[in-house]
């Protein structure tokens, strides 16, 4: 029988039994959850970023917006009465990294999409103090400038078909070019941020 004494002697033993633990602990948490459907399907009416939706995502990324903004509702009473029905896992099953995040310099986004209109946003991103006077938020002009197809979207897409199992067709990854000609990262920006939690459950 192994005393307490002998394994702090003896550092081998000390690091197999601490990564047996460390192992099994990790199974017991992370396990259960490749078999629990609420948080590998999505809800209702969710389905893949769009092209452009996409695009935006990723200047969304690029741009650092997930250093101020979260994109994760916790289930407390000044959260959801602020923002809405709490997060939940179906709702992220299409995202790739996650944005949630856990620094608030400005609200959370989780379920700004449809809260203002296309025209709110880009005022908002040309210089955010038209709209928010209190607003630290810094501007964003070039993006209406640029644009948005940088001939990378149907690798893109096709990645996150064949090795995240997106349900992308194979004709929504051909007309993709023809979706963002002509459109601004702007343009793509708002897209996704409209996008952002428009099937989200109902708040009760």
């Amino acid at each position: 029988m192994f005393s307490h004494k002998l394994i702090e002697k003896n550092i081998g033993l000390l690091i197999v039994l601490t990564l047996l633990v460390i192992s099994v602990g990790g199974l017991v948490q992370i396990l259960p959850i490749y078999f629990q459907k609420s948080t590998t399907e999505p809800v209702p009416g969710l389905k893949p970023y769009s092209a452009l939706e996409l695009t935006g995502r990723d200047i969304y990324i690029r741009e650092g917006c997930y250093n101020c903004h979260s994109q994760m509702i916790r289930p407390f009473r000044a959260e959801t009465e602020r923002y809405g029905h709490y997060s939940v896992a179906g709702e992220f099953v299409y995202d790739r990294p996650f944005q949630w995040g856990s620094k608030r310099t400005g609200p959370d986004l989780q379920r700004v999409g449809g809260r203002y209109s296309d025209e709110w946003h880009y005022v908002h991103m040309m210089n955010p103090r038209d709209v928010v006077p209190e607003s630290n938020m810094p501007a964003y002009p070039w993006l209406a400038e640029a644009a948005a197809d940088d001939g990378t979207i149907q690798k893109k897409m096709r990645v996150l078909k064949d090795w995240a199992g997106h349900p992308y067709t194979d004709d929504e990854i051909a007309q993709a070019p023809e979706m963002l000609k002509g459109k601004t990262e702007m343009d793509a920006l708002i897209a996704y941020l409209q996008s952002l939690g428009i099937h989200a459950p109902k708040a009760n």
